[in-house]
């Protein structure tokens, strides 16, 4: 027979072996063996892609989910500024009433072009934000404007104290001036910034250059509230989206995280913005050219060559279409037509408290004033919602044309079904302060419990108040008002804006993670966007070399498994194809006489066979 020999010291094993015993398995042909290997060469890439691709991707899913949450704790930490890796930056937005410092900080970029910087706001000891704010306006300073840098000095100081001294020569300094600037006179806004421009730099060591302060539009300013919104919101935003990128191939798409969308409406002015994916066609030359003043494109990556973060957001904003000031135009408008109807009709509707006019945008019952002192207008609530949201349709001004919101102005196409908003300001009061709905918006839900609020006695929503089972911060303006606002803000946003009925992606927030979102945090998001090329630059090499020893401690792992079982897999392929070679060349060597006698189950002469 033969004799297979395995050795192994200190002592060996012999056996021996008949050929008719020797399965054929052991003898298979080259096309056996072949498909034999790829078989399971298969088998163990199947085994790579379902357990470390699930592995991996759990470990990232966890990882992500680790960090977000991880990420709202150290929000609200104090600042550790004897970090030495830790930057710093600072926005001043003077505003009509005010202004105030915002103070940032940034630990250094992780070298990834992919991602933004980590801005947080910075707070101090007590793990409050670093924020002063000062009155009045800079724009009072028209007249004045060599007073303009030691009104902003104040700010800058208490800046300066929170931020470590050698720290100060590699801090941006932004200075944005909003709506009370915008109103100035050219002449006027450039005298206020050059006072700036030339006097901050001879105080203070900030990096500081004439293009840090100016005055920003109503659209930048949107934008800016845009980019900090879902800055913050971006860590848990998971769905994703299709979008075309900008000044691209109108072939090319990128599939990135779904952006959310913003609504604010305050007392004076309500605003929209929201990224448009697509590109979007138009009805007319003139409906184009009004476009281009309302779609802003820009890149907050640091490489403009990559597209991963180029964004098309429609911005608008409507003066006048506020909580207030859509009171304000209800109340002008009825006044002007009940004077003039009961002047051709020779009626006295509204005159006295006797003989009122009725309002069904104000709760069942309540008595109000409405007009100028010698044309006052009295009014009697029926709490009817339903008729109110019809009375309130045309102060929408709404037009004909396809794509158009509010006073007919442009608002590009909105894919309802993959789309997110958060609702602020008077959306949230509305839903919150007396109704109690804050949170996710239900349409239906919201329209019956706006129908009971206005239905409801005056004295019994005055009785209710006075036990405090509204909202701290509501009061009786609140409540006299809370009707007639319920049913604006439905018409703005189904009406005007177009929302479904059926919508169920709005939230309405007044804050986001307990914090307050400045525009500001967009504005230094934006303009400190090319800062993360200085470390991506330093971080390349070791960078490198980090990532193959971070994915090598999980991933690698189960490659170096299949690498082994692949190396076991060739040594058997090879003693097969060795042990088949041998078998080759002993049949050739046999005579006839002594094959036959094989055949016949006889002895043989043994023949060492040695591995």
């Amino acid at each position: 027979p033969y004799r297979i020999s395995f050795s192994c010291l200190p002592a060996s094993w012999h056996f021996s072996l008949s050929p008719l015993v020797l399965p054929r398995l052991l003898l298979p042909s080259f096309r056996q063996l072949l498909l034999f290997g790829l078989l399971v060469g298969l088998l163990g890439l199947l085994y790579l892609l379902l357990v470390t691709g699930k592995g991996q991707d759990s470990w990232i899913r966890k990882d992500n989910y680790f960090h977000r949450h991880l990420a709202r704790v150290t929000d609200v930490e104090a600042t550790d500024t004897s970090n030495p890796n830790l930057n710093y930056g600072l926005v001043v937005d003077c505003g009509s009433s005010g202004s105030r410092v915002f103070v940032y900080c940034w630990p250094q970029h992780n070298g990834n072009p992919h991602d933004l910087l980590d801005i947080r706001q910075m707070r101090d000891q007590h793990r409050k934000p670093v924020v002063m704010k000062i009155k009045p306006g800079i724009s009072e300073l028209a007249k004045t404007p060599e007073k303009a840098s030691d009104y902003i000095h104040p700010l800058l100081s208490f800046a300066a104290q929170h931020i470590p001294k050698h720290k100060h020569q590699e801090t941006p300094l932004y200075i944005l001036c909003t709506a009370g600037m915008r109103v100035l006179p050219d002449s006027q806004q450039e005298a206020l910034l050059e006072d700036l421009r030339t006097d901050i730099p001879v105080h203070f060591n900030f990096l500081f250059s004439d293009s840090h302060v100016e005055v920003i539009s109503g659209k930048q300013e949107g934008v800016y509230a845009w980019i900090g919104i879902n800055f913050v919101l971006g860590r848990d935003l998971d769905a994703v989206v299709e979008v075309q990128v900008p000044g691209g191939d109108q072939q090319e798409a990128l599939v990135r995280k779904r952006t959310a969308g913003v609504l604010d409406m305050g007392g004076v002015s309500t605003q929209i913005a929201y990224e448009v994916p697509k590109t979007v066609s138009f009805a007319s030359p003139q409906q184009e050219e009004v476009a281009k003043n309302l779609l802003a494109e820009f890149n907050l990556g640091c490489d403009a060559h990559r597209t991963e973060h180029v964004y098309r957001v429609y911005v608008s904003t409507f003066l006048g279409f506020g909580g207030n000031a859509a009171r304000q135009r209800y109340e002008e408008s009825i006044v002007r037509n009940t004077l003039t109807k009961n002047k051709l009709l020779g009626q006295h509707v509204g005159e006295t408290a006797e003989s009122p006019l009725l309002d069904p945008c104000l709760p069942t019952d309540l008595q109000d004033e409405v007009g100028p002192a010698t044309q006052k207008l009295h009014l009697r609530g029926t709490g009817d919602f339903d008729h109110c949201r019809q009375v309130l349709q045309p102060f929408l001004n709404r037009t004909n044309e396809t794509h158009s919101s509010l006073n007919g102005i442009y608002q590009p196409p909105i894919d309802y079904p993959n789309s997110q908003f958060y609702g602020f300001s008077e959306f949230y009061y509305c839903t919150e302060d007396v109704l109690r709905m804050g949170g996710d918006f239900n349409s239906s839900k919201y329209s019956v419990a706006a129908k009971g609020y206005c239905a409801t006695q005056w004295r019994s929503l005055k009785e209710r108040f006075d036990s405090g089972l509204y909202a701290s911060h509501a009061d009786v303006h609140r409540l006299k008002y809370q009707c007639f606002k319920s049913a604006w803000m439905y018409e703005v946003f189904h009406s005007g804006f177009s929302f479904p009925i059926d919508y169920k992606n709005l939230r309405t927030a007044l804050l986001v993670y307990d914090k307050e979102v400045q525009w500001t945090l967009g504005a230094i998001l934006y303009r400190t966007r090319f800062l993360p090329l200085r470390d991506i630059q330093q971080e390349t090499l070791k960078g490198v070399h980090a990532h193959w020893h971070h994915s090598f401690s999980f991933v690698n792992n189960h490659y170096l498994f299949l690498a082994c079982f692949l190396v076991v897999l060739l040594s058997i392929l090879l003693y097969l194809l060795r042990l088949r070679r041998i078998h080759s060349c002993t049949t050739q060597r046999c005579t006839p006489s002594t094959v036959e006698w094989l055949e016949e189950g006889l002895g043989s002469p043994s023949l060492p066979i040695t591995l």
